[in-house]
């Protein structure tokens, strides 16, 4: 093997993502001598904006595209030159059974509109009255969770101490389905509560192992209203903040570098790497990883790890030349502005949810669409938006790895069908007749599987959050007063969303994992 370059550093971090941006950021402005290896050609990992369609002005986020769990603390201790806008609307949903020209509204800022909306579409009063009772509770348990999230963990007792037993047991203790359920009467209200506990989640809403739960309570804790931000730029500006703090404050990243293996010594390790001509070795005190745990197991060479997780999403990035009409009154810049919820009923996803388990692509895949133009036009080049051009983007549920483990090109174009479909099914119009076509003639339509996860990012079986969510508090007493970044290794950290409190963009693990290196 050629040496190639040998060093000795402080820390190595291994993969780009924002979270090992994050960290290499803070140890570096620390003073801590550090190297990143990222074996892509750009850094940011999921977090990313390009030019998806040939030959049209429009920077797309790639992967991940809203933000709601990177601390303002983050933000201002790095310094960072990156902006959040609010969406006008939080959300609104065709309803599927009354022929979609009614539809449930969702708006914080007019209070009497959404109780008018949900009296129109339920019938009665209840249903908003508990939905508003809902989410006070949702908005306590933020105010406790998350500023925990980047603190030493706290014990399962001490968190449900500070949070009191009534809202604990209702998020924490029974099924999401079953406490949804009881609260609301209305099936479609019943699903849009309940599609935050699926998101890149495959599970149903009464499993018993919580992992509905655990995904919706970290969709609705983001800075501590659980409210859904648009990086303004795309997702790609957030990356750049975060590589120019890094690479200010003095910390060397490397693209185009792949890691080999990680090697652990009692006082630190060392990682084999190789930039695709030549192998090297380099040594620190400690490795941070931001790749899955999956990954981490192959790194250190120890026994299989098992099947992988399995990662359940089809992304859909659609640009059109105008937003398509729908049913009823409500105008599509209004519809289109919060998140737009298609067939998501809590029977529609249940169906979806059983079809799936058993190998089937839904038929009717309930999905999400938002559109990011309408909130920051900025990512369409000029003559984009003076033409009325809008991005949307469309996140299907109930799409697991496992629907892709054969013919996966045939099985995407099959659930790329479906998922258009679906949408269709809720608009007045197809929405092919809104799309433009990029400088080759083809539709603008470009789509993501967890198959194509795995392969373009190494997240195993193209789970968006490395492996499934886990509590924001220690589950045993070794965990307790810990960062949740640990590995059985003292010099190996997790970084990545595959940490206790990670997942989704937050830069949560990579700080957390700064901070054990630091001793803080």
């Amino acid at each position: 093997m050629n040496a190639g370059r040998h060093g000795h550093y402080d820390a190595i971090i291994v993969g780009g993502g924002h979270n090992a941006l994050t960290a290499a950021a803070y140890l570096a402005r620390a003073g801590r001598s550090c190297l990143l290896l990222e074996r892509r050609p750009e850094l940011g990992g999921a977090a990313v904006s390009e030019q998806v369609f040939a030959g049209v002005p429009a920077r797309l986020s790639s992967y991940s595209y809203l933000v709601s769990l990177l601390p303002q603390m983050i933000v201002e201790e790095l310094q960072l030159a990156v902006r959040l806008a609010r969406r006008s609307v939080s959300s609104y949903t065709p309803d599927p059974r009354g022929g979609t020209a009614r539809g449930l509204l969702v708006d914080e800022n007019d209070p009497l509109a959404t109780a008018a909306s949900f009296n129109a579409v339920t019938g009665g009063e209840h249903d908003y009255a508990a939905w508003v009772e809902l989410y006070e509770l949702t908005r306590r348990v933020a105010a406790v969770v998350f500023p925990s999230l980047t603190e030493r963990l706290l014990s399962r007792a001490q968190l449900r101490c500070a949070i009191g037993a009534a809202d604990w047991d209702a998020l924490f203790e029974r099924p999401l389905g079953d406490v949804l359920g009881e609260r609301f009467q209305d099936d479609l209200v019943k699903g849009v509560a309940l599609t935050d506990g699926l998101i890149g989640t495959f599970t149903s809403a009464a499993e018993p192992h919580l992992l509905a739960n655990r995904c919706f309570l970290y969709h609705v804790i983001g800075r501590e209203t659980g409210e859904w931000l648009v990086p303004v730029g795309g997702m790609g500006t957030l990356t750049a903040a975060l590589r120019e703090a890094a690479a200010g404050a003095g910390a060397e990243l490397r693209c185009r570098v792949e890691a080999l293996s990680i090697e652990p010594q009692q006082d630190g390790a060392t990682v084999v790497f190789t930039d695709g001509a030549a192998e090297s070795r380099a040594s620190a005190r400690h490795v941070l990883v931001g790749a899955a745990p999956h990954e981490l197991s192959r790194l250190l060479g120890g026994p299989d790890p098992g099947s992988a997780p399995e990662g359940s999403q089809l992304k859909v990035n659609l640009l059109l030349s105008r937003l398509p009409r729908l049913r009823g009154k409500i105008a599509p810049e209004r519809a289109f502005a919060g998140t737009f919820h298609v067939n998501e009923t809590a029977a529609q996803l249940q169906r979806a949810y059983g079809q799936a388990a058993v190998g089937r692509i839904p038929d009717l895949p309930p999905c999400e669409a938002y559109c990011h133009s309408l909130t920051d036009p900025s990512i369409l080049g000029p003559e984009l938006r003076d033409a009325g051009a809008q991005t949307l983007t469309v996140f299907a549920l109930h799409m697991p790895a496992r629907l892709f483990a054969g013919d996966a090109a045939r099985a995407k174009q099959a659930a790329l069908e479906a998922t258009l479909a679906s949408l269709d099914s809720v608009l007045a119009e197809p929405i092919a007749d809104c799309l433009m076509s990029d400088g080759d003639g083809h539709p603008c339509v470009e789509a993501r599987t967890p198959a194509d996860l795995e392969s373009e990012l190494r997240m195993p079986g193209g789970h968006i959050f490395h492996r499934d969510l886990s509590w924001p508090f220690a589950e045993d007493d070794a965990e307790v007063g810990r960062w949740g970044v640990e590995t059985e290794h003292p010099a190996v950290l997790l970084c990545g969303a595959g940490a206790r409190r990670g997942g989704g963009v937050s830069g949560i693990p990579g700080r957390n994992a700064a901070m054990a290196v630091l001793g803080a």
